[in-house]
Order: C-alpha cells, then sequence, then structure tokens
C-alpha cells in the first residue's frame, strides 16, 4: 500500500489489502478466505476499484437528509430574527421555538418542527428563548418581605441532639 491510499479505518484497509491481493493474482475465494469476508463482498470490491479507480474503495459516510432552507435562506434567517419578534407580529421580543418555525413557514416556506428549530438556530449562532411570565400585579417589596421574614418562621428546623428519632 502506498502513502496516498493509506486507509483509514479496519473495513477500508481490507478493501486496499483486497485490492492489493487480487493485483498479484490471488483467486477472490482465496482472498475472502484470507480477510474472512464473502467472496461476494470481494467480487463488489474488485468491480467498483475497476470500474471507478481503487480511491473508491475508501470510506464514504453517508450524507445524511439534504437540509430543507437553502445555504442563502439559512444566511438570511438572522438577518429576519434580529429584526425583533414583534415585527412579524408576536406579543413580546422573545423568540421561542415555536416562533422561530412559524416565522420560517411563512417567510420561505418550508416547515419545520419546533423541536428541531433549536438545532438549527445553534447552527447559526443563536439559541431559542424561553419566555418568564410573570404577573403584572407582582409586588416585588412583598415577596422579598415574605422571604425574608415570613418564610424563615414557616420553615421547618431540624430537631435537637436530644429529641426522639425514628428510622
Amino acid at each position: 500500500m502506498n502513502e496516498h491510499t493509506s486507509p483509514t479505518n479496519w473495513k477500508e484497509y481490507r478493501r486496499f489489502r483486497a485490492w492489493e491481493l487480487a493485483q498479484q493474482d490471488w483467486k477472490q475465494c482465496d482472498i475472502a478466505v484470507a480477510l474472512g469476508v464473502t467472496e461476494g463482498a470481494v467480487s463488489q470490491w474488485l468491480k467498483r476499484a475497476r470500474a471507478e479507480g481503487v480511491e473508491a474503495l475508501r470510506h464514504h459516510p453517508p450524507p445524511g437528509a439534504t437540509p430543507k432552507l437553502t445555504p442563502e435562506q439559512r444566511a438570511h434567517l438572522p438577518t429576519l430574527l434580529a429584526c425583533g419578534a414583534e415585527a412579524f407580529g408576536f406579543r413580546g421580543e422573545v423568540w421561542t421555538g415555536p416562533r422561530v418555525a412559524v416565522l420560517i413557514e411563512r417567510t420561505f416556506g418550508v416547515r419545520y418542527h419546533p423541536v428541531h428549530i433549536g438545532r438549527l438556530l445553534r447552527a447559526i449562532g443563536w439559541s431559542p428563548q424561553q419566555p418568564t411570565e410573570r404577573a403584572t400585579q407582582r409586588n416585588e417589596a412583598a415577596i422579598q418581605t415574605w422571604l425574608t421574614e415570613r418564610w424563615p418562621a414557616l420553615k421547618k428546623k431540624p430537631k435537637g441532639k436530644g429529641a426522639p428519632s425514628f428510622g
């Protein structure tokens, strides 16, 4: 094996080794036994190497699903998000996953499940936000007084050392 065909994993090594053995006039059945594979696998590897070249024996990871948004649409998304949620008819300036999904569908005609929006936003450098729902009648001073004065009096305290123990 020369330097431009050095394998990246053991399966790839096996395919390259099969090719080398075939070049040394080994029979396919002998190659299969030597490498611990079926004759059909050896036949497919050699056929691919003859048709497409030895580099066709390299490992090719699966490409995955085709993105729904084009690169141009994906690049334009941060600009839309920067306009703010209220510019698109939402109440409040928070961009949640479902809101971004609606924005993408309205703007680009592409439907995303709100659960997958987080991955899309992280890929463009954004993150989905969680709105904090607070009552408009909320009295911060009364809440702080309750936490510092009333709560300590209500909170259960551990019993002293002389108290009976169960358990």
